[in-house]
């Protein structure tokens, strides 16, 4: 019988938000309920979100989630977003979480994906543009993102 391939975490990425589920976010044999898992997705979502709209965003779509794999007390869960989607109000984000587990023989489970869509609102929570990103200053040919922002992300 072979081993499947290890999972890692994503090479060349920050995690959005790292967390360690408590015994209060669990049934009675230790799995994690979904709804934790996706309120901490939204969370990490609307990191970048927040940062590309330069304020305040609201969920407006889940437009995808699949949990792939239970989560235990005790995982280290990895949160990991970018934006794929740039709308006029809208920002569509990538979320994956990666479950480390095991903790003196580290084991690292891919445990959910989700896509969810943000709307920039403004003081009143009504919709709002985009501010406009700063084109090209440099003269490289890029779009001059923040780092943060993270990659994938595309104008429409």
């Amino acid at each position: 019988m072979t081993t499947p391939p290890r999972t890692r975490l994503p090479a060349g990425k920050s995690p959005q938000l790292r967390v360690m589920p408590m015994p209060a976010d669990a049934n009675v044999y230790g799995d994690v309920f979904g709804g934790w898992i996706m309120a901490q997705v939204d969370v990490a979502g609307s990191l970048p979100a927040t940062r590309r709209a330069n304020g305040r965003v609201a969920t407006i779509a889940v437009n995808s989630f699949l949990f792939k794999n239970p989560v235990f007390v005790g995982d280290l869960l990895s949160f990991y977003a970018d934006i794929v989607k740039v709308g006029n109000t809208s920002i569509t984000v990538n979320v994956e979480v990666y479950a480390e587990r095991n903790r003196l023989q580290t084991e690292i489970v891919k445990v959910t994906e989700a896509t969810l869509t943000y709307v920039a609102t403004d003081e009143n929570r009504k919709p709002r543009p985009l501010p406009p990103l700063e084109q090209d200053a440099d003269g490289d040919g890029d779009m001059n993102l923040p780092q943060d922002l993270g990659g994938g992300w595309q104008a429409v």
